[in-house]
């Protein structure tokens, strides 16, 4: 009989140690399917192909896997509350499931259009006025019923999407 309780204390401490490493990768997975795509589509920084297919996959995916990590690190949370007797612990497990719902709240934003904001009014300029463009400077030119116009590339850095209307047609002008 002193063998069965003295090997209990030590399976159930085990159990609670991978709980705990559980609830830590649960949240991390979570906040990585939200913050890689974050990290790979930045404003100023170049970004390839297979950066942009996994930012988007991610993202596609991102809504469900964050809600199904925030309620599995609730349930690990609940379940761990009990046996987290020091303070530090509590506060750890409260920081965590705050982090999990945060990676939940950010996966539902768009903020893609907080890094990118179209310009909606742009202001133009005619070539020859146009003192601020280096004939080396890259454009992005787009000519429709006979109005033709440049964007330069330096400008949309940051805006990424310019709204207008050329040759009577609205279009989206984006980099």
């Amino acid at each position: 009989m002193e063998n069965i309780f003295t090997e209990r204390p030590a399976k159930t401490h085990l159990v609670r140690g991978a709980a705990w490493a559980i609830l830590v990768l649960v949240v991390l997975a979570g906040l990585a399917v939200v913050l890689i795509p974050v990290w790979i589509i930045r404003p100023f920084e170049p970004q390839s192909r297979q950066g942009l297919e996994l930012s988007f996959i991610l993202r596609s995916w991102s809504q469900t896997v964050t809600l199904i990590t925030s309620a599995v690190a609730l349930a690990l949370a609940i379940w761990l509350w009990p046996y987290a007797h020091r303070w530090w612990r509590k506060s750890f497990l409260v920081a965590i499931l705050v982090i999990g719902l945060l990676s939940t709240w950010f996966a539902r934003q768009n903020h893609f259009e907080w890094m990118f904001n179209p310009l909606t009014n742009a202001a133009y300029a005619q070539v020859s006025d146009a003192s601020f463009a280096a004939g080396t400077d890259m454009v992005l030119a787009v000519e429709n019923n006979g109005e033709a116009v440049a964007y330069p590339v330096r400008l949309l850095a940051y805006h990424h999407v310019v709204q207008d209307i050329v040759g009577g047609v609205p279009i989206v002008a984006t980099y």
